[in-house]
């Protein structure tokens, strides 16, 4: 897989070096929304940007936007990453096997109910996003037994419950990147040689259905009621989220301890209800830098679920139910799952620990 190293070494350091004019995302944050937490699963994917002459390191975020060139060390090499640690586009040359390597990853929740017999899972990779409600379920995702999300009833959101349940995070830790270098890079069906070649990408590869795939699903249309936006910067979420609820909001993630594997969970006491039925939801895609499909809906409830896994590990899951499927593909995943019809109940999933809701905050 070529990669035209000096072209993305100039692109990437033009555009780093531009985003320094404006607020770093942190601090656009803190200016925005001086009244509320950041989750973890929006802070681990920022660090200060950095640009360093000496050495040629340019640097954005926790692994995301990388290059250095090795020069005058033994066994030295340059390399170029785009993204985090399990995701991104990255090369490495000047040493014997030296590769050229693109990867995203998956992830997702999953769960199965314990009274239903047999779960059934879905893949959010390969296949349409189960987040995406005009789409069919494929037969890869239901019978995907890794990095799944299952859909369940409201009802079953009480203490006593249990599912089995795995939490992960998307593999691809891809980090922000400043708007100035999100807005800098094309992100549009109609430019899509442009995006390969400036992320040397072969248009036959598997990297490039990737890219494709997630550019395509951020320009479908959203179903009647929903507004879609996909954010290729976290200023761009937070401007999104803050425009269709107000300055005055929270946003919350799923928190799961560290070592959390697939298991049985119950819910505990202490459910908790977020204000209002609006709310904005945000699922972190498969992309060279941090990308968010976000959908703002008024038909949607937002609960935090504390849960206690058989083996004692604790999680507090955000749990999204849409009161509202009667738009949804008549075959999506959810009603073959729950045996249900579009419209009749509301349905609910809980979120991976990199995708985020936003709500307005309760009034005091």
């Amino acid at each position: 897989m070529g990669f035209r190293l000096p072209h993305i070494f100039a692109f990437l350091t033009l555009t780093l070096v531009a985003s320094h004019a404006a607020l770093p995302p942190q601090l656009y944050w803190n200016s925005v929304l001086p009244n509320t937490q950041m989750p973890k699963s929006i802070s681990e994917l920022l660090q200060p940007d950095f640009v360093e002459e000496k050495g040629t390191t340019v640097g954005v975020g926790k692994g995301g936007v990388n290059v250095q060139a090795g020069k005058g060390k033994p066994g030295g090499g340059t390399n170029v990453n785009v993204g985090g640690k399990g995701g991104g586009v990255g090369v490495t040359t000047g040493k014997p096997g030296g590769r050229t390597n693109v990867g995203v990853g998956k992830g997702g929740v999953s769960v199965s109910t314990g009274h239903k017999g047999k779960p059934v899972y879905v893949g959010v990779k390969p296949g349409p996003s189960p987040f995406n409600y005009l789409y069919a379920a494929t037969e890869t995702q239901l019978h995907e037994s890794r990095n799944v999300a299952l859909f369940f009833l409201e009802k079953d959101i009480r203490p006593g419950t249990s599912m089995t349940l795995t939490f992960s995070g998307n593999s691809n830790t891809a980090a922000f990147v400043p708007r100035e270098t999100a807005d800098s890079i094309p992100f549009s069906s109609n430019k899509l040689p442009e995006i390969f070649s400036q992320f040397s990408v072969k248009p036959e590869s598997v990297e490039a259905d990737i890219i494709k795939g997630t550019i395509e699903e951020c320009e479908s249309s959203g179903i009647r009621g929903e507004e879609k936006y996909c954010a290729t910067s976290l200023e761009s979420m937070v401007d999104f989220s803050t425009s269709k609820l107000g300055g005055n909001v929270q946003a919350i993630s799923t928190e799961a301890e560290k070592g959390a594997t697939l298991q049985k969970y119950t819910i505990t006491p202490g459910v908790k209800k977020l204000a209002a039925d609006k709310s904005v939801v945000c699922h972190k895609q498969n992309y060279a830098y941090a990308v968010f499909y976000c959908h703002a809906t008024k038909t949607t409830r937002a609960y935090v679920v504390p849960l206690k896994g058989a083996d004692g590990l604790e999680a507090k899951a955000v749990a999204v139910c849409h009161t509202d499927t009667s738009e949804w593909n008549p075959k999506h995943l959810a009603f073959q799952v729950l045996k249900v019809k579009p419209g009749t109940v509301p349905v609910c999933h809980f979120l991976p620990k990199d995708h985020i809701v936003w709500v307005p905050k309760k009034s005091t």
